[in-house]
């Protein structure tokens, strides 16, 4: 497959997460307008991939000899939640006083380095979960998109699962369909059967049902933000798998780059959390029907087994004397 995000002849090119899994569709987005605009209907999604579209939006923006700094601000702010869209557009502004071809350079190197963490990270979590759960093969659960569509290639907490599989340590994925968009269903479905990898889609509310049944070994989910103390910005629904698998004594494990660390932040309570257009839920409801329909959730860090990076396991605030590590 290729990269979910790329550079190609003065253009940014994306896989259109929208047209998936119906249809594999590649669209050149020439303009500032036309990223920020990819970013906000989830064309391009997932936190590294953003901070892909961070960078590469300021290299469109020189090469388009636009306003580098209002289209920076544009692009910084596309969604709110994720840290790596603001981080992405900072790193290329950094070299903004060495010229155009600088910051495409560096652009692309955050390319390079986005493959090369996650596969790192999620090497050392595939380790974590095998110290954690003796049963094998693994049967394991996963919430939104967190593989190779969500980054530049290869994934985060999917791409525990291509380590696993390569051992042949992977029973079975359940994959959370993931309202409202069914980022489950429709991405981490597609990549999964595109592997190989035995899988089956569940809606969000048989999780704990599937906990109970002891249809789970461990869960694994991506991260858009981590504060300094640990806590984790995720997928709307992320929350509540961890309070269940706290509960059912289920390691719960966060897999992300260090860039999705705000070190700025001191914990979950500061998290902007975007709210999605109401529409996305009204096809079913009476006219006049109120929503609340946010695109995230915070889990505290005490509810999580690990939060893994590149570098190993993420130390945040000490966890309270009950956790089970």
């Amino acid at each position: 497959m290729r990269r979910t995000i790329d550079w190609a002849d003065g253009a940014v090119v994306i896989i259109d997460q929208t047209a998936l899994p119906g249809e594999y569709r590649l669209l050149e987005l020439t303009t500032v307008t036309e990223l920020v605009d990819a970013v906000q209907r989830l064309a391009v999604r997932g936190a590294p991939a953003l901070g892909a579209a961070g960078a590469l939006g300021v290299a469109l923006s020189l090469h388009r000899n636009g306003d580098v700094h209002r289209d920076a601000d544009r692009i910084a702010h596309a969604r709110p939640t994720a840290v790596n869209l603001a981080w992405g557009v900072e790193r290329a502004l950094e070299k903004l006083d060495q010229g155009k071809e600088a910051v495409l350079a560096e652009a692309r190197a955050l390319l390079d380095e986005d493959e090369q963490l996650n596969e790192t990270a999620s090497r050392h979590a595939a380790e974590i979960v095998l110290a954690e759960c003796p049963r094998r093969p693994l049967r394991l659960l996963t919430h939104c998109n967190a593989g190779h569509l969500a980054t530049v290639g290869w994934g985060s907490a999917l791409g525990v699962v291509w380590h696993l599989h390569a051992r042949g340590l992977v029973e079975e994925v359940l994959v959370d369909e993931t309202r409202p968009l069914l980022q489950g269903a429709r991405l981490t479905a597609w990549e999964l059967a595109q592997a190989n990898v035995p899988y089956r889609v569940q809606p969000d509310s048989a999780a704990a049902a599937a906990m109970a049944r002891g249809m789970v070994d461990c869960v694994l989910v991506g991260a858009d933000r981590i504060a300094a103390n640990g806590d984790v910005a995720n997928k709307i629904g992320t929350y509540g798998l961890a309070i269940a698998a706290k509960h059912h004594g289920i390691p719960f494990v966060v897999v992300a780059p260090s860039s999705t660390v705000d070190s700025k932040l001191a914990d979950g309570t500061g998290v902007v959390i975007e709210e999605r257009d109401a529409r996305e839920l009204t096809e079913a409801t009476p006219k006049d029907a109120r929503v609340f329909n946010p695109a995230f959730d915070v889990t505290p860090f005490d509810l999580i087994t690990a939060v893994v990076t590149e570098h190993g396991t993420f130390r945040g605030a000490a966890r309270s004397p009950g956790h089970r590590r």
